[in-house]
């Protein structure tokens, strides 16, 4: 299988209510075909969709007061980290370690101020990725006559590992992951662990042809079209290991 991931060029500065599929359909470099992965940035998603603060419209707790003097942080930010989490894990060296609503383990829960459209604003992760993934696909689909495999995407840290990974928080039209186990390996042997993370893997693709200040947050992958599917699927979701299955909580 030959792998190619191409950035798209020309896309503006998104707001809420843009149409991403449109703008998207405008700058792509060549028409779609059957087996297109299309991997977005979510902050992009997330501005179309109005889930931008003004931290000037945010009023702090005593708990974001308190956790912000203590590491150094503005604690309006801090506010809406907590608003944006279900559990706060751990706190250190400046990082709030947090489950967000959507069930994910992140730093700061996803609260983001790096791309912001303005001073004084933070980025939030969209309401339901999945969920955004799937109607981005379906307008790509009218659009263009084709529907790509989507895949929305955040950059997370490893707890064991330094550096950051683009992985997948929301995907339609794709198998998230391939299951090998109880396949044999290539000396017959069975296979008891190997579980590939295909949507993490191509939103870490998509991250290497793109800069960070490339203001490029759409990328186009050719050559995963065994891992695109007809129907949605069941999206980012099913990457998220249950609680009782996590080894680090």
């Amino acid at each position: 299988m030959v792998l190619s991931a191409e950035a798209l060029q020309g896309l503006p500065e998104v707001r809420a209510g843009d149409d991403i599929a449109t703008l998207i359909t405008a700058a792509l470099p060549q028409q779609l075909v059957p087996g297109d992965v299309l991997v977005v940035a979510h902050k992009v998603i997330s501005k179309a969709e109005g889930q931008v603060r003004s931290l000037d419209q945010v009023h702090a707790s005593g708990r974001a007061t308190k956790l912000a003097a203590e590491h150094h942080k503005d604690a309006r930010h801090v506010q809406v980290v907590l608003d944006e989490s279900r559990e706060l894990l751990r706190a250190a060296q400046g990082v709030l370690i947090c489950v967000t609503r959507h069930g994910f383990v992140c730093a700061n829960a996803g609260v983001d101020a790096s791309n912001a459209p303005s001073d004084g604003t933070v980025i939030l992760l969209p309401r339901d990725p999945d969920a955004s993934a799937r109607r981005l696909r379906s307008r790509l689909s009218e659009l263009t006559g084709v529907a790509p495999a989507v895949i929305v995407t955040d950059s997370f840290g490893r707890a064991w590992r330094h550096g950051q990974c683009d992985v997948a928080i929301g995907c339609a039209g794709l198998a998230p992951l391939e299951d090998w186990r109880g396949r044999p390996d290539s000396r017959g042997r069975e296979l008891r662990a190997t579980w590939i993370a295909v949507a993490d893997e191509l939103a870490a693709t998509a991250d290497l042809a793109r800069r960070k200040d490339s203001g490029e947050p759409a990328v186009l992958i050719r050559g995963a079209g065994r891992h695109v599917t007809d129907q949605d699927g069941p999206g980012a979701a099913a990457l998220l290991r249950a609680r009782a299955e996590d080894l680090f909580r």
